[in-house]
């Protein structure tokens, strides 16, 4: 969802870099990502099906990759936020898409959800996300996502 937010294409970047990587016998359409992101619990339109290690693995390239590309306006985010009195404006608009992009796509009657939503909670951890994506922009990041979400 941070990617989305920073990116305004999100969903049709994921499918173009999948194709870049060639994952395309993984993830052969917008569709087939789309149905991947579902099985998030969390969401509003969930679907439980088993995930794939191939598709997990493919998920986890094109957003290691994704954060590689995106690592300047990551690095710009945090910085906005540190330096809130001179240039908050980047930290309130990042934070006020992802509040409106949970609100979309998530079932905001969960307790979860409602957490994620809070603007007096969220802070913490939203940086916690933009520095993982931030660690995951290296050549390894790949391997380090990987561990971090299998760790978490």
């Amino acid at each position: 969802m941070v990617i989305e937010t920073i990116d305004l294409n999100g969903p049709h970047s994921f499918y173009a870099l999948s194709s870049q990587l060639k994952l395309n016998d993984i993830l052969p359409s917008k569709i087939s990502i789309w149905k991947l992101r579902n099985n998030n619990p969390l969401r509003k339109s969930y679907i439980s099906n088993n995930i794939k290690i191939e598709e997990f693995d493919a998920l986890i390239k094109i957003t290691a990759e994704m954060s590689r590309y995106l690592y300047p306006y990551i690095r710009d985010i945090l910085q906005s936020r540190d330096d809130f009195d001179n240039n908050g404006d980047t930290w309130i608009d990042f934070k006020k898409r992802f509040i409106e992009l949970v609100n979309e796509r998530f079932n905001i009657y969960s307790i979860k959800v409602k957490k994620i939503i809070d603007p007096g909670l969220n802070d913490k951890f939203l940086i916690k996300l933009l520095f993982t994506l931030s660690l995951c922009s290296c050549q390894n990041g790949f391997e380090k996502l990987k561990s971090i979400l299998i760790d978490y």
